[in-house]
């Protein structure tokens, strides 16, 4: 019997962000995650499912273990659990597809073909023009020397300044995100890598976090550009069955 085509997006859970009840944050995606059919297909995690993380050779953040759990065992009953560095979750360096089974998707955005419709997968920062700071800021983030310096730093310190700098997370300072409509650089990205594309070749479905803005709208060059909230006031996903892509939440019952 084939597999269920049943694929979740899911981004932004920022898990371990000290806003609110963070644990019991955790334990509501945990559970979500424990009701995923262990026959569905593929689960793909768009970045900042967590507020920081940083892997040192023989040390991984502490905390997360029911997450953690409950993707592994998709992974072990056969479900492929695709991950996309965001920039909260960018320091990864094999504990996920080693220890886990996880599928890393190093190159973003990652252009794939589920059940015949193309879909456009990324976290969704530093794909848009302009906001040079945050390029900046990015390449810093990204470059192995400099990394290879953090992690001269002790465990305790390193993560005591993740969190820290994490706190500036815009949801935790009350900060709401102002969409553009047309004037929106992420969807003037879409627009822009939808006509490179050949035209029996275009782009069905964009997906992308890290706006913590729930959109969903259709674009001029055809196709229909989703940006997912996230998992700690909204608690969202989409849910592709083969067929249609749909918006739910966590509470509701998966089928």
């Amino acid at each position: 019997m084939d597999r269920r085509e049943l694929y979740y997006f899911i981004a932004d859970t920022h898990l371990g962000l000290r806003y609110g009840d963070y644990q019991a944050r955790e334990k509501v995606f945990a559970s979500f995650l424990q009701q995923i059919p262990k026959d569905a297909k593929a689960v793909y995690l768009l970045g900042d499912i967590f507020d920081f993380w940083y892997e040192y050779k023989d040390v991984v953040p502490r905390g997360y273990t029911r997450t953690l759990g409950a993707l592994a065992a998709l992974a072990d009953a056969g479900v492929e659990v695709h991950f996309f560095n965001g920039n909260h979750d960018i320091w990864t360096y094999g504990y996920f597809e080693q220890e886990l089974g996880f599928v890393m998707e190093r190159n973003q955005p990652a252009v794939v073909r589920l059940c015949g419709k193309n879909f456009c997968l990324a976290h969704g920062d530093a794909l848009a023009e302009g906001d040079r700071g945050y390029r900046v800021l990015k390449s810093v983030f990204t470059c192995r020397f400099l990394q290879r310096l953090f992690s001269c730093l002790h465990p305790r310190l390193a993560f005591k300044f993740g969190y820290g700098w994490s706190r500036h997370n815009r949801l935790a300072k009350g900060i709401n995100y102002r969409f553009r409509g047309e004037d929106e650089p992420i969807v003037q990205f879409a627009e822009r890598f939808q006509l490179e594309r050949e035209q029996n070749d275009r782009i069905d479905y964009f997906i992308f976090g890290h706006y913590h803005f729930d959109l969903d709208t259709e674009l001029k060059g055809g196709g229909r550009l989703f940006l997912l909230g996230e998992g700690i006031n909204r608690f969202d996903y989409l849910l592709f069955d083969g067929r249609s892509l749909r918006k739910l939440y966590y509470s509701q019952k998966i089928e």
